[in-house]
């Protein structure tokens, strides 16, 4: 009888120990695709409305000309870009987070937040980076993820990462927080010895 309480008991607390969950690992992605999935963060009051993310981004003129140049299908009807829907302005609809990617290697080069506007959608947010950028929407607020390269620094080993978090307050995004992370490529390295004292 003590064996078999001991083992319900073990059981019980394995159900109950807890974890951290799902966790958002950022713009790492190994192919581009198109993501038209309402974020699980955030929602809004009117379920979101599927749009044609790529013609939002070549009719938006705040988007510049080499990215609109850039976006194109990589194999057959596929671009390179990734799209959330989700609450991030308080608006009646759901706001649009698109991220526009590269063919070769899926490295972010432009971020864009689009607001409905009755029938149309304002960008409220953009972020272009010759590097890498990513947006994404955590607990209401948009979280930026740029990667930081030095010369000589390959795309696969950045020197560093820089997130931001913005929330919108009134009529725009405010950064709230900044943190950076800087990265050591040498793999395998030996540390330098300190100089000696003279």
């Amino acid at each position: 009888m003590v064996t078999v309480l001991a083992a319900l008991g073990l059981s019980l607390a394995a159900c109950s120990t807890g974890g951290a969950g799902a966790r958002d690992e950022g713009p790492a992605r190994s192919e581009p695709v198109v993501s038209t999935s309402p974020s699980p963060t955030a929602s809004a009051a009117v379920p979101p409305k599927k749009i044609d993310a790529v013609r939002l981004v070549k009719d938006d003129p705040k988007v510049s000309t080499a990215i609109k140049r850039d976006l194109k299908p990589c194999a057959g009807n596929s671009y390179p870009i990734d799209v959330t829907y989700g609450n991030l302005t308080g608006g009646a609809s759901s706001d649009v987070v698109v991220n526009v990617q590269t063919c070769a290697d899926a490295v972010g080069i432009g971020s864009y937040v689009y607001r409905a506007e009755g029938d149309k959608y304002e960008n409220v947010f953009s972020a272009e980076e010759p590097a890498s950028v990513y947006a994404e929407i955590d607990r209401g607020d948009l979280v930026v993820t740029k990667q930081m390269y030095e010369k000589g620094d390959s795309v696969a080993y950045p020197s560093g990462e820089e997130v931001i978090t913005y929330h919108w307050t009134s009529s725009r995004f405010v950064e709230t927080e900044r943190t950076r992370s800087d990265f050591n490529n040498s793999v395998g390295a030996e540390p330098s010895a300190p100089p000696d004292a003279d």
